[in-house]
């Protein structure tokens, strides 16, 4: 049995002018054909590279990513191709090597975030 532990800190707003900040962590006990990746990308516009942890544990497919300096946790949701996933208002979109982030509150015009991973994903 494999067990992931992931972890973030988050701020919750307990009074309107008073910010608490928290930390969870959640357990995964993933059994079976479980497998953890990890994938590096490059993405326009961004410094830094993505580095992004993909748990795969049939039913429970997710993506974990930064996302303006916080982790976030993406849950695999149904798409027409590729492996689409949403955390809140952000969605992460990959395909093979290529991948995009799209943010949801960003208007209709704006553009999604093209990304490339540095190697091959497994």
């Amino acid at each position: 049995m494999k067990r992931i532990l992931l972890a973030t800190t988050f701020a919750l707003l307990a009074l309107p002018a008073m910010a608490v900040e928290t930390s969870m962590q959640l357990v995964l006990k993933l059994e079976g054909n479980a497998q953890r990746d990890i994938a590096t990308y490059q993405c326009e516009g961004l410094e830094d590279d993505v580095v992004v942890e993909y748990i795969n544990a049939h039913p429970v497919f997710l993506a974990i990513l930064p996302v303006e300096g916080e982790s976030l946790v993406f849950v695999n949701v149904i798409s027409a191709s590729g492996a689409r996933y949403v955390s809140g208002q952000y969605v992460w979109w990959s395909q093979g090597n290529e991948a995009q982030l799209i943010d949801e509150q960003a208007g209709e015009d704006a553009a999604p975030i093209p990304c490339i991973a540095s190697q091959d994903i497994p």
